[in-house]
């Protein structure tokens, strides 16, 4: 066995904040970014990190556990989906996104650009 590695998202490597509504705990194991999401409701991607880095759509791919709460997710392409407690969801690139209902989604993201919700230029 090469070795172990673990990490906390009570002491993060980072902390990246959504705007008004939300944050990401990110840590870093073995070279890959996982983070833990908290979007309160009335979060939306376009209007709480796009302003943050830039870009008309999420670029980042993303490969979630959802912990609690509902999401929807809008393609560029028109499809759409949603996600709640105990799925696991697995987004491409090219989307909007928004919590549904009153509870806060938290989710788990084992697929994060590790440049998501970081500010570019």
């Amino acid at each position: 066995m090469a070795g172990t590695e673990s990490r906390s998202f009570d002491a993060p490597d980072e902390v990246r904040p959504f705007a008004d509504k939300g944050e990401g705990r990110v840590v870093t194991l073995g070279g890959s970014t996982v983070l833990k999401g908290r979007f309160e409701p009335g979060w939306r991607w376009s209007e709480h990190v796009r302003p943050i880095v830039g870009t008309e759509s999420c670029e980042s791919p993303h490969f979630l556990y959802m912990l609690s709460g509902r999401m929807h997710v809008l393609m560029d392409d028109g499809t759409e989906a949603e996600a709640g407690p105990d799925d696991v969801v697995r987004i491409e690139p090219g989307h909007d996104a928004w919590v549904v209902g009153d509870e806060p989604v938290v989710a788990v993201d084992f697929g994060v650009s590790p440049a998501y919700a970081v500010k570019t230029g």
